[in-house]
């Protein structure tokens, strides 16, 4: 209890969250347990039995009442569409280290758009889909039926020279499929949006970026080949896979954030819309109002 309130006491007035005193507070148990000897434990289990289940219910309803109430905050913000992703990296921002928000947000959004968010998305008139007329959710599903036809062959093999090996690999590529899953899944809940300052770009929970319309030069509707430049992208992360049908170039970099915060410089950027005639008449109107 000692080294977790000085390190409260060290923290409370910086920019790290003081809900990292749990972490410490957890660490300091698995030290405790592993170190001290089995009959000097009696405080240590006292408090594996009575305290630490009361922390992992406390943390579990104050995440809970947390993203509930950023989701709310979302519905009341006018021309806005409650975004899951958005909320839950907003709550993990105020809970966890900066550096854990976004691994820890895309693990969440993964098994909350791949098992419990199956609600069809209504897209509103400024949102545009771009997962209807690509073959991407179908690739991914391709994906998912070789992981798991590699799997099970590779999983037999393996267990004639190692059976916790087998199905630790197993058990990996479980997960992997679950991951891509859930990736496949995003793309439905998660459109484009021409807002009124910016354009949101958003590839499921793999990429997304917000440019300012001043930022951009043009939009133009096209197949050609993009070429190879250190500033040239796509918002798929695909890349040449996908196929796409809008380029949109601009004045300056901006940077597209990818999976698990992974961040990326461009000023000309591809990627696929599934109405892109109304896309592009939205955003010529929308340029020239910005003007």
């Amino acid at each position: 209890m000692t080294v977790p309130l000085v390190y409260f006491l060290l923290i409370r007035k910086s920019e790290i969250p003081n809900t990292t005193v749990i972490p410490v507070m957890v660490i300091g148990l698995l030290i405790g347990s592993y170190f001290l000897p089995q009959q000097s434990q009696t405080y240590l289990s006292i408090f594996k039995t009575w305290a630490l289940p009361v922390i992992e219910i406390s943390i579990l309803t104050f995440v809970v009442i947390k993203v509930r109430s950023a989701i709310r905050k979302y519905k009341g913000l006018k021309g806005t569409t409650p975004d899951f992703f958005n909320a839950i990296k907003s709550i993990c921002y105020e809970i966890l280290p900066k550096k854990l928000v976004l691994p820890f947000s895309t693990e969440v959004a993964v098994f909350y758009y791949g098992f419990i968010n199956w609600k069809k998305k209504e897209t509103k008139d400024n949102e545009f889909t771009y997962h209807k007329k690509s073959g991407t959710p179908a690739l991914f599903y391709v994906f998912i039926l070789i992981i798991a036809v590699e799997t099970i062959a590779i999983h037999f093999l393996l267990t004639r020279l190692s059976f916790i090996a087998a199905w630790i690999l197993t058990a990996l590529s479980i997960y992997t499929a679950i991951q891509i899953f859930g990736f496949a899944k995003s793309l439905t809940q998660r459109p484009i949006s021409i807002n009124q300052n910016s354009l949101t770009l958003k590839y499921g929970i793999l990429n997304e970026v917000e440019i300012p319309f001043s930022d951009i030069d043009k939009v133009e509707l096209s197949r050609k080949s993009l070429g190879k430049n250190e500033l040239t992208k796509t918002l798929s992360p695909l890349g040449e896979l996908e196929s796409h049908n809008v380029i949109i170039y601009l004045k300056k970099e901006n940077e597209l954030v990818g999976l698990y915060g992974m961040k990326k410089r461009f000023n000309l950027l591809g990627l696929h819309i599934d109405e892109p005639k109304e896309f592009n008449e939205r955003m010529e109107n929308a340029l020239q109002q910005c003007i």
